[in-house]
């Protein structure tokens, strides 16, 4: 039985993961760095622990120190989250050679999966259809050589790679040379690997992905599709699940190739398979994440399992819960990021003056900041993923617009704004949802219909006047003319 889990990561995920540990009568253990002394995740564990040092690589990338906190605090286990040390086949080695229970796959899985050619071949060998690429063993002059045999327009991806970082789409020869050197460097200083192999790029296609579980039962199961189309920089912005693309016989088809793909790694634990789908129906393997995925809330909105709390079960040896798949309804989720969408969606700082979230029926917010906190440079932009589950794609897409139009955030620029025309966008209402649909919808740069200042200052009156208690019930309108809709008429608040 596992009783005492440290969690090596921070934020929403963290909160997240101590939170299923609550629940299952197992105590959490968190570790933070100096700057998240005061973070919602460290009220939330039976015990807080600080890091010490300063910067990523002296905190949460310190593995030394992480499993020396987790000895001496009694731990048995380690839960990595995402991101950080969630896919590094060393930390779990380092971690299991300590006598402590690696919550997840095997580090020969995260190996031969994390890396992106290694699991082309294994895929190949497994027969998952893959997309058509050369892998590249000899460099920037391989790539140069092997590119037109491949055809334009072209990916170049990191083999190391992973969240878009050193990815670039090539679509003339005049340039393959330039992004080839890009690409490397990016994938250099982001992974300490410049491999970069090279495959064809589907245009106008979406992005499928699978989560399977697995157990030591020898059990492999898959709880249907998350549909990630939307996004940008290579960063998924709009999921839901399940996708209005896939009938029941490719549903089951690209499960049963994503189960196929667990067990050729002999995987334990939960991971996600993901696929690109043309408009023809082919689907294609991408890549397996070894690790819970930031998306896993819309399944488990559809499916009713905890996925996390499989983790912990499946870690500890036991056979996972769950029966046959069985989906209800549709839930869709949006990632509100600290950024601004009309500066190319580039990251943003401040402090959280106004964070009030929606509430109501079929609506689930997964966070880890408060209204008060500072965001900083210092780690990703993400500050929450909104979720909304409702019987029907159509009236998830109203609920998400109605929970878009009651989120206040003032004090730090999020895409707030974008996500509430993006979900109302006809192409997304429509289901014409792919992975070039942004650069499609907005080729110039999204701009919003008003100046954020405008915007901002209604609704921190609007904020101000229902924090009051004062007044009743109103539509706020600020349009005077009629000749226009303002923006105000979709943000209903209390006024006098």
């Amino acid at each position: 039985m596992i009783k005492r889990v440290l969690v090596a990561n921070r934020g929403e995920i963290a909160c997240r993961i101590l939170r299923a540990c609550r629940e299952a009568g197992i105590e959490g253990v968190a570790v933070f760095a100096g700057n998240d002394s005061t973070s919602l995740f460290t009220e939330l564990a039976d015990i807080s622990i600080e890091l010490k040092g300063e910067g990523l690589t002296e905190t949460y990338l310190n593995q030394e120190q992480i499993i020396t906190i987790a000895l001496e605090n009694g731990c048995d286990s380690v839960h990595p989250g995402f991101g950080f040390l969630s896919e590094r086949a060393d930390f779990a080695n380092a971690v299991i050679a300590a006598g402590l229970i690696w919550i997840g796959p095997s580090a020969e899985a995260i190996t031969n999966m994390g890396d992106k050619m290694t699991a082309r071949m294994t895929m190949k060998a497994a027969g998952v259809p893959v997309i058509p690429g050369v892998e590249v063993k000899g460099g920037l002059a391989e790539i140069l050589e092997v590119a037109p045999s491949v055809g334009f327009p072209l990916l170049l991806k990191a083999t190391a790679g992973g969240g878009g970082k050193g990815m670039r789409a090539v679509h003339s020869p005049d340039n393959l040379e330039i992004e080839a050197k890009a690409a490397m460097r990016e994938a250099l200083n982001a992974f300490g690997d410049d491999r970069v192999y090279v495959e064809r790029l589907l245009t106008g296609s979406r992005h499928i992905e699978i989560q399977v579980l697995a157990d030591s039962h020898g059990r492999t199961i898959h709880l249907g599709e998350r549909e990630c189309s939307v996004q940008r920089r290579h960063q998924k912005v709009f999921e839901e699940s399940p996708s209005i693309a896939l009938d029941a016989q490719l549903r089951e088809e690209m499960g049963e190739a994503a189960c196929e793909a667990a067990r050729a790694v002999d995987y334990e634990g939960a991971g996600t398979v993901e696929f690109l789908v043309t408009p023809k129906g082919e689907f294609f393997f991408l890549e397996m994440n070894t690790r819970i995925q930031v998306e896993h809330p819309v399944t488990e909105m559809v499916t009713g399992v905890d996925i996390v709390r499989e983790q912990l079960r499946i870690a500890a040896g036991e056979p996972m819960s769950c029966g046959e798949l069985q989906i209800r309804g549709h839930a869709i989720e949006v990632r509100l990021y600290a950024e601004d969408p009309a500066n190319n969606f580039l990251p943003c700082i401040g402090e959280l003056a106004v964070f009030i979230p929606p509430e109501g029926p079929g609506v689930r917010l997964d966070t880890g900041v408060r209204q008060g906190d500072s965001v900083t440079p210092d780690y990703d932009p993400m500050l929450a993923k909104l979720i909304v589950w409702a019987p029907s794609r159509a009236e998830a897409l109203q609920r998400m617009s109605r929970a878009l139009d009651e989120f206040i955030v003032l004090g730090c620029t999020t895409n707030l704004r974008f996500l509430r025309e993006l979900c109302g966008h006809p192409d997304v209402v429509d289901g014409w949802t792919t992975t070039d649909m942004i650069e499609r919808l907005w080729p110039d740069g999204w701009t919003p219909d008003m100046p954020s200042i405008i915007l901002d200052a209604g609704l921190l009156i609007a904020s101000a006047c229902e924090s009051s208690g004062m007044g009743r019930q109103k539509r706020v309108n600020l349009s005077t003319t009629g000749e226009s809709p303002s923006p105000f008429n979709t943000i209903s608040r209390r006024f006098p």
